[in-house]
């Protein structure tokens, strides 16, 4: 079997995740590999395609290796994707999978990306292998790629791939009327607030910059539009580290000052877009991943944010989880999702309210799972790689987000007594429903002492 590994990864040879591509090349050697390192020449292969083009056709399995960066994959190998889709290439009937490293910090999402564009694609999809960064060097972790490969080549002899998603219907883009004077809602201003609206708008993207212009006109407090595309970045996160120590980027465009100084001084931030290829497109996504001048560090917690999109929003799950996620990692109020699906104006005008009074009254909510689980993540990862990670390490601890071990040795104690009483027939018998109460009488003392 002819078998294209499309190697996302910037760093190209030198990627942690295609290391286990080669492992896997030398354990199957029957299978005949070749590779295009797409996120190491994504500029070459805007201007010419053709190779690509032809190691695409002559493929049967196309294998997709990266490494996950944001929330999905880096920004050149979502360029990739776009110029796959541009060049109206046939890839129907083929087959697709891909392997990820990471520490798996929603590497469902990057998965979840990567599915749904090989089906746009007609490629028959087989799920993937998302493996730790380190698995690789592990007994354990050279069978699980063993296995993974094998049930591939399994699952392409007996025909076996993820089912296609039931065609849907493109929501109808609604037009967005832009008021000519700014609407009054009687919602107090809050003083010297600035509101960014980040944006990769084109000059023909009438809708979307008519739902940027009415967002302006109603809300209540100075905004700016910042449009990403028109600023000269070299090209995506290099993944090199070189901002691990200082947070100085390797480029030399200036990006990481101008979003430290221009966009994230901001009181709020709001991103606008038109969905692309089931994300935010490549330029954002490049914009995502040089934010990585930050490393890990939620340098805007505290900070609402809004987003205002024009396209199938209902129609894109994952990229719901994604918006969700960011903002609870982050630790940013989520003052809404605008879309032009139904009512855009209503949606519109109760965003802008939204994000004022989450200024004004400084409203914040939270973590649920999605926020709670990225940083553990985070947390651990950073306290291991504290040495190389030093602002990272910092950061951390002056924000108190080294929450371990926990050393609530009252509680555990009491979970001790409690567990001896639920293991004791008698006593449990004994106790009766006073279990129960005594679970809720700290709880009763805070509803109690409310009322004075």
């Amino acid at each position: 079997m002819k078998i294209l590994v499309i190697n996302g990864s910037p760093k190209a040879n030198y990627s942690i995740t295609l290391q286990t591509v080669l492992y896997l090349e030398k354990r199957f050697p029957r299978q005949e590999f070749t590779y295009l390192n797409v996120g190491a020449q994504i500029k070459l292969l805007e201007k010419d395609f053709s190779s690509a083009r032809t190691a695409l056709e002559t493929a049967d399995l196309l294998l997709f290796s990266y490494p996950v960066y944001t929330f999905i994959a880096p920004s050149q190998l979502h360029r990739f994707i776009e110029l796959v889709k541009a060049s109206g290439i046939d890839l129907s009937g083929k087959y697709a999978t891909q392997i990820t490293t990471s520490k798996h910090f929603y590497d469902v999402t990057a998965h979840r990306y990567i599915q749904d564009n090989c089906q746009d694609l007609g490629l028959k999809f087989i799920r993937g292998l998302s493996a730790d960064m380190d698995d690789l060097l592990s007994k354990k972790g050279q069978m699980e790629a063993r296995k993974f490969f094998s049930y591939v080549l399994w699952s392409i002899k007996h025909k076996s791939f993820e089912p296609f998603p039931a065609p849907g219907t493109p929501a109808a883009r609604i037009a967005v009327t832009v008021p000519q004077n700014a609407v009054d809602y009687k919602a107090p201003s809050p003083a010297a607030k600035k509101v960014s609206i980040v944006t990769d708008c084109r000059g023909e993207d009438t809708q979307l910059k008519s739902m940027i212009e009415r967002f302006q006109a109603v809300l209540p407090c100075e905004s700016r539009v910042i449009n990403i595309r028109e600023y000269p970045m070299r090209g995506g996160c290099l993944g090199c580290f070189n901002c691990a120590s200082d947070g100085k980027c390797i480029y030399t465009d200036g990006f990481d000052r101008f979003l430290r100084e221009e966009i994230q001084t901001s009181d709020a931030i709001v991103y606008a877009f038109t969905i692309s290829d089931h994300s935010m497109g490549s330029v954002f996504k490049c914009y995502d991943d040089r934010q990585f001048c930050n490393g890990h560090r939620t340098v805007t917690m505290g900070s609402p944010i809004g987003y205002l999109i024009s396209g199938s929003y209902s129609a894109e799950p994952n990229l719901q989880m994604i918006l969700e996620g960011r903002s609870q990692v982050g630790g940013n109020f989520l003052a809404g999702v605008a879309t032009d699906e139904t009512d855009p104006n209503h949606e519109i005008d109760r965003l802008a309210l939204t994000l004022n009074y989450a200024l004004s009254h400084r409203h914040t909510q939270p973590q649920n799972f999605y926020g709670v689980g990225g940083m553990k993540i985070f947390r651990d990862l950073i306290y291991l790689m504290q040495g190389m990670m030093k602002a990272d390490h910092q950061f951390y601890k002056a924000h108190g987000q080294y929450d371990f071990p926990q050393k609530h040795r009252g509680t555990m104690l009491k979970m001790y007594l409690v567990g001896a009483l639920l293991s004791s027939p008698k006593l449990k018998e004994k106790a009766g429903g006073h279990i129960n109460e005594g679970m809720i009488a700290p709880y009763k003392k805070v509803v109690e002492g409310a009322m004075r």
